[in-house]
């Protein structure tokens, strides 16, 4: 599989900043017509296009769902809060190619009978901020659709798609813990289309190009391309953001980043809501959805963390949980006490103060906390535990015999 193919980063050189609109239009063409724009809906469909937040639903199906929810109207959000501290994906495509997204959620309103575009943008992601903003002024508007954008509180939570609701609606960004769910009562009560920039970009090129075309790349059971963030690989502490084919393998995706299989012992796939796997068993499977769920791994937002041979996994974990339990929503106990206890457990094993359960406490507290949140920010702290004591299981006996084989990791959480 190729480690080459460009799609969403085609164009000028990302060096470049944003591609301006005329550019743009003269390297891609203007948007094209699809009659009522629910005509793309089955195009999507079958090209098969997964979502890029994480949670991998089928973009198509998405849209569906609103669409035919829509009696009064709907509204689309481009989320790109990317709360994933590690992931640079979205906000290098928003910062270069912020008309891309905007066709995709323009498409995506037409598509649905939106008469409203969000455009949600990471208030710390300042490059990206500033490229969708001028990219809005610059281009002509799209008659029956108001083209808006709002800026993400800086925090985790704040990307999961009930929270981008509860914040638009309230200012609150925090994940609601009940139906109705966006699609069916979401912004201002209206049926909303909550979707990662990255999807947007691909729908605009697809409308382009057709379902074959995406199709061309990637597996048969998962085509297409995807971005990646790449972390610890070649120049330690600065992240790439590679397009690839979905069955690039992790060996593969090294070699392109610059980095050395053998210089590394554990992985951490798909961000803080995916998990640890050990290297030398991953380096040949196929960077895709479907056969990392087969190895009880997940793709995720693409992140790609390696951790330097010789650090920390226990540390390296800490700093995380660590991150995981600040980040909560803070409304519900597995978050507030779960996370909290979790958390202090592995302070604890790092700075050598453990207590005599800790290491079992740890195990049991996964799996009390998992299912029980509020939202969904507890079950992925307790997926990232327990993949961090199967993969680091040695380091974690001898943490609790307050011993450490590694030295302490330099990549931090946040």
């Amino acid at each position: 599989m190729s480690t080459g193919t460009a799609r969403l980063l085609a164009g000028p050189a990302l060096a470049s900043g944003a591609e301006p609109w005329s550019a743009h239009v003269a390297r891609l063409g203007r948007l094209p017509a699809f009659g009522s724009g629910a005509d793309l809906i089955p195009e999507l469909e079958r090209s098969g296009l997964l979502g890029r937040g994480g949670a991998g639903f089928p973009v198509g199906t998405k849209w569906r769902h609103v669409a035919e929810s829509a009696s009064d109207g709907a509204v689309v959000v481009a989320n790109g809060a990317e709360g994933e501290p590690r992931s640079h994906k979205d906000r290098l495509l928003m910062a270069t190619r912020p008309h891309l997204v905007i066709d995709g959620g323009l498409l995506a309103a037409r598509a649905v009978g939106a008469d409203e575009l969000i455009l949600y943008v990471g208030s710390d992601h300042h490059a990206a901020i500033s490229a969708m903003d001028h990219a809005i002024a610059e281009r002509p508007g799209s008659p029956g659709i108001r083209v808006s954008l709002a800026l993400a509180p800086a925090r985790y939570v704040s990307g999961e798609s009930s929270a981008v609701v509860h914040f638009l609606n309230d200012g609150d960004g925090r994940p609601a813990a009940t139906p109705p769910r966006p699609y069916q009562r979401g912004v201002r009560g209206k049926p909303t289309v909550v979707q990662n920039v990255e999807s947007l970009a691909y729908a605009a090129l697809i409308a382009r190009h057709g379902a074959d075309w995406y199709r061309g790349a990637g597996r048969p059971g998962t085509p297409g391309t995807a971005l990646t963030t790449v972390v610890g690989a070649g120049r330690a502490g600065t992240p790439r953001v590679c397009e690839i084919e979905y069955g690039t393998t992790l060996r593969e995706l090294l070699g392109a980043a610059g980095g050395e299989a053998n210089a590394h012992e554990a992985v951490l796939l798909g961000g803080y809501f995916g998990g640890w796997a050990q290297v030398p068993a991953m380096l040949d499977v196929p960077l895709d959805p479907v056969s990392l769920a087969q190895q009880g791994s997940a793709f995720g937002c693409g992140l790609v963390a390696l951790l330097p041979a010789g650090a920390c996994g226990v540390q390296a974990s800490a700093d995380v949980l660590r991150y995981m339990a600040a980040e909560s929503a803070r409304q519900c106990g597995p978050c507030v006490f779960g996370l909290g206890a979790i958390s202090a457990a592995m302070e604890r094993l790092v700075a050598g103060r453990v207590e005599r359960d800790d290491l079992n406490n740890l195990s049991r507290w996964a799996g009390m906390v998992r299912g029980r949140g509020g939202c969904h920010h507890p079950d992925g702290a307790a997926g990232l535990l327990e993949s961090a004591l199967r993969v680091f299981d040695r380091e974690f006996q001898l943490h609790q015999r307050r011993r450490c084989s590694g030295r302490v990791a330099t990549a931090r959480a946040a």
